[in-house]
């Protein structure tokens, strides 16, 4: 999952960018308005963590063009002027959820993986897969109850595919989703990978299959479902 921060208060998005990668997600920071219209035109996110006092162009701004454009992306507010009118404000505009500074860290952290569940379509905090689990908020893997050791690169890949079953999946999407800003990581890189995720997944009768040309996809339960691009 990637989320893009627009928050100008550099001390609070480095810890809040810091606390959810360490939970996993692919983050990206923008200091203003401006920056963060941009990038959300360029690239797909998960998740908008959107400050409203923010330079070059104001985060309601920011959130009407968003949904002008009709990007579904889910937005949770930050803002430090916590009142009834700026909170109806947003909602209509159409914003997901709202947290007043200061807030608790923790808060922040389940609120987001709510809103990127609800974005993936699903409520539930585990995915299963023929023998294989998921849990997306400890972000543990297990094979019949059994923990399955996994890289970061790994676990991320594997939430990708729970999340995606049957879907077609590129690898320059698998760069785009893992990916943030800056970093090297080549489309040879990501078949490195999952060549290490494939082989680790086995015992669980989940199965990756590569489509040349195409990308890749996790096998539905059932052979007869179609895989989609």
């Amino acid at each position: 999952m990637r989320i893009l921060i627009a928050e100008d208060d550099s001390i609070l998005a480095d810890g809040l960018s810091r606390s959810l990668r360490y939970d996993g997600y692919t983050v990206d920071v923008v200091n203003d308005g401006h920056s963060a219209d941009c990038a959300l035109q360029l690239q797909a996110f998960d998740l908008l963590i959107l400050d409203l006092d923010l330079p070059r162009m104001h985060g309601l701004t920011v959130l009407r063009q968003l949904r002008q454009r009709n990007t579904p992306l889910p937005v949770l507010i930050l803002t430090a002027a916590d009142t009834v009118e700026q909170r109806v404000k947003g909602l209509d505009l159409g914003a997901d959820d709202y947290m007043a500074k200061p807030f608790a860290l923790t808060e922040l952290e389940a609120r987001a993986r709510a809103l990127t569940r609800r974005s993936a379509g699903t409520s539930s905090t585990l995915l299963s897969h023929k023998k294989l689990s998921f849990d997306l908020n400890g972000r543990t893997a297990t094979i019949d109850g059994l923990p399955l050791e996994l890289s970061a690169r790994e676990t991320s890949l594997l939430e990708i595919f729970l999340s995606r079953t049957g879907r077609m999946i590129s690898k320059n999407q698998f760069v785009d989703l893992l990916c943030e800003w800056g970093d090297e990581v080549t489309p040879n890189a990501i078949e490195v990978y999952i060549h290490r995720l494939r082989k680790k997944i086995e015992p669980s009768g989940a199965r990756i299959v590569t489509v040349r040309g195409l990308g890749y996809c996790l096998e539905p339960q059932n052979r007869e479902e179609s895989v989609t691009a």
